[in-house]
């Protein structure tokens, strides 16, 4: 049921796109329903298009000299950090009373199920070291998207937590394999793809380490059914 794009709001209502509507994800769920993973909550804070401005932003640092003129190098932070306020963080946390609903309505329609929220691999690195120029970030910018992304992915799991639910951790074993990572070890792609993927969105070799990260933990935490035989799956 997962569809690009998507936002926690398209779990429980219909999606638009390109190519028709889609029904609301959690349409599937039923009292047979026995596994549910969720991955959601980066496109509620538009990480996507935060990491677009941020390097253009960078492109524009790296011209004007690197900071040299302007003695700022966190040009893109401080665009969404106004007043003290951090606009990103308040998204993020907006997002986790959502969440928070959502698994409540999961728990109701699939009273049954083991649900899991998955989280989100590693994007970039500290710093932005060995980004390609459509990848430019200002070194502090580096920073504040990697703390952010970190910032949603300690939400996902606590939320995941109250509700009495998995958390899937896909950032640790991708970490090395981010968009600035050479194209043949990277799980994600940049703003300019290399393979088929959406830009700074997983490529195949990241799909297959994020369903494999789902399966250890799915692996890890099953407990066999009380009063079955040796054996029972």
């Amino acid at each position: 049921m997962s569809c690009s794009g998507a936002t926690i709001a398209d779990l429980s209502a219909p999606q638009t796109t390109d190519n028709g509507v889609n029904p609301a994800q959690l349409s599937a769920l039923s009292a047979s329903t026995r596994l549910v993973t969720l991955g959601i909550g980066g496109n509620d804070i538009g990480f996507g298009s935060l990491v677009k401005n941020c390097v253009e932003q960078g492109a524009l640092y790296i011209a004007t000299g690197s900071g040299k003129y302007t003695g700022n190098d966190a040009p893109c932070r401080r665009t969404h950090v106004l007043g003290g306020t951090d606009e990103v963080g308040r998204n993020i946390q907006a997002a986790g009373v959502r969440l928070a609903d959502t698994l409540r309505e999961v728990g109701h329609r699939a009273p049954k199920a083991r649900v899991y929220v998955v989280g989100y691999p590693s994007v970039l690195p500290d710093k932005g070291e060995g980004c390609a120029d459509d990848m430019t970030l200002a070194p502090d910018d580096a920073t504040f998207l990697n703390d952010k992304e970190q910032q949603l992915n300690s939400m996902l799991r606590q939320r995941a937590e109250a509700a009495g639910a998995g958390y899937v951790d896909t950032y640790a074993p991708s970490e090395g394999r981010d968009a600035c990572s050479a194209s043949g070890t990277r799980w994600v792609e940049p703003l300019l793809p290399a393979t088929r993927a959406a830009p700074v969105h997983p490529n195949e070799r990241g799909e297959r380490g994020m369903a494999d990260a789902v399966l250890h933990t799915l692996k890890s935490s099953w407990t066999p059914p009380t009063g079955t035989g040796r054996g029972t799956r």
